[in-house]
């Protein structure tokens, strides 16, 4: 491999054999064995640390610095891979095929029926049972990035065609993660995928006293089976978050959509149409630690889920998490989407799925 003489590198291999190449510059990565399976972790010039496993390309931990230069996890994790692969959280996993519902499992693609598995009541949810966040991934760097890829073969959970997918990760000086996604598949299949990472930015058991903005003039309302049923204008609504809130207060005010979901759970519409390029959608905020996450990405909506789901989830240290204890901000496609407009949720021979998402971190 020709090295371009402006980087220092060191070539190593990894457990399986891969080659890796770490830049000495401004960022690099370390592999070690994690039980059966393998930590992969990013460092950057700041002393960031981004560790992820390839058992559902799952991001395991991101320790990061507060306003005084104390380095904690940002990410809810759990201490074993046999707990990953055992959990119902989904904590930190790549999700798919589907990311969210698909209500009934159900959908006509080209004008033939499919039945998927329906693992959520009668709903399909999050890629089924033995979906991308329980599956091996295989993990390569390239330039100073964790490449991690995947197939996924026809009949999985029940979708149709050979899908493969490809999920990028890199930790930039700034304090940037980016996560970018590709697929590609040999016939015409649903694709939906997002990264379910909990964050709680400060040392609190609780996300309430965070703050948060979410870019956004509509969101959809669900029903009992937390389908979306409407798209609906966020003004005067506990649903508006276009200026910063505190999640706590939010939480306190009597809503029939929080009562359905026991908080937030709900999806943003971005747009209509993905971007062209990523574009600031969230900013959220812990005014004790002083860290701030900017959330930027081309999808089209974004989850808001308030971990009300969370209580009893093994945590840390053989701790348990409390109702509450993180918050993800998804970024993807809607829910049930392949049933509302279900061209633009059908990836097809020929084409290639993408998105990008951007989660970086500041202090203030």
């Amino acid at each position: 491999m020709k090295i371009p003489p402006i980087f220092c590198c060191i070539s190593m291999k990894s457990p399986r054999g891969h080659e890796i190449i770490a830049s000495m510059t401004t960022s690099s990565i370390d592999v070690r064995p994690w039980g059966d399976v393998h930590l992969y972790t990013l460092r950057n010039a700041s002393g960031m640390r981004v560790a992820i496993s390839d058992l559902g390309a799952t991001l395991v931990s991101w320790l990061a610095p507060d306003r005084e230069g104390r380095f904690a996890d940002i990410l809810l994790g759990h201490d074993t891979p046999e707990q990953y692969r055992n959990g119902s959280a989904f904590l930190g996993a790549i999700i798919g095929r589907w990311a969210n519902r698909i209500r009934d499992g159900r959908f006509v693609l080209d004008g033939v029926a499919y039945q998927v598995e329906r693992n959520e009541g009668a709903n399909h949810l999050h890629g089924g049972a033995e979906g991308f966040h329980r599956q091996m991934w295989h993990a390569e760097m390239h330039d100073g990035a964790l490449v991690m890829t995947l197939h996924s073969p026809a009949g999985a959970a029940g979708f149709p065609g050979n899908l493969s997918v490809t999920v990028r990760y890199a930790l930039a000086d700034d304090g940037t993660l980016s996560i970018d996604y590709t697929a590609r598949t040999d016939a015409a299949t649903p694709v939906n995928l997002t990264n379910h990472a909990y964050f709680n930015l400060g040392e609190d058991a609780s996300i309430r006293e965070h703050e948060i903005s979410i870019a956004a003039d509509t969101y959809f309302a669900i029903d009992a089976l937390s389908i979306p049923v409407a798209r609906e204008d966020v003004t005067n609504t506990v649903f508006d978050l276009r200026e910063p809130a505190s999640i706590g207060a939010r939480l306190e005010t009597s809503n029939a959509q929080f009562a359905i979901a026991g908080g937030f759970d709900h999806c943003y519409a971005l747009g209509d149409d993905d971007a062209s390029e990523p574009r600031h959608v969230a900013l959220l905020f812990d005014p004790s630690s002083g860290r701030e996450l900017s959330v930027s990405t081309d999808a089209r909506g974004l989850q808001f889920y308030s971990g009300n789901y969370l209580e009893g989830v093994p945590a840390r240290n053989g701790a348990r998490y409390r109702k509450q204890a993180g918050l993800c901000l998804e970024a993807g496609g809607f829910p049930n989407e392949i049933n509302m407009d279900g061209e633009r949720a059908i990836l097809r021979p020929g084409d290639v799925y993408r998105q990008r998402t951007r989660y970086t971190l500041r202090v203030r």
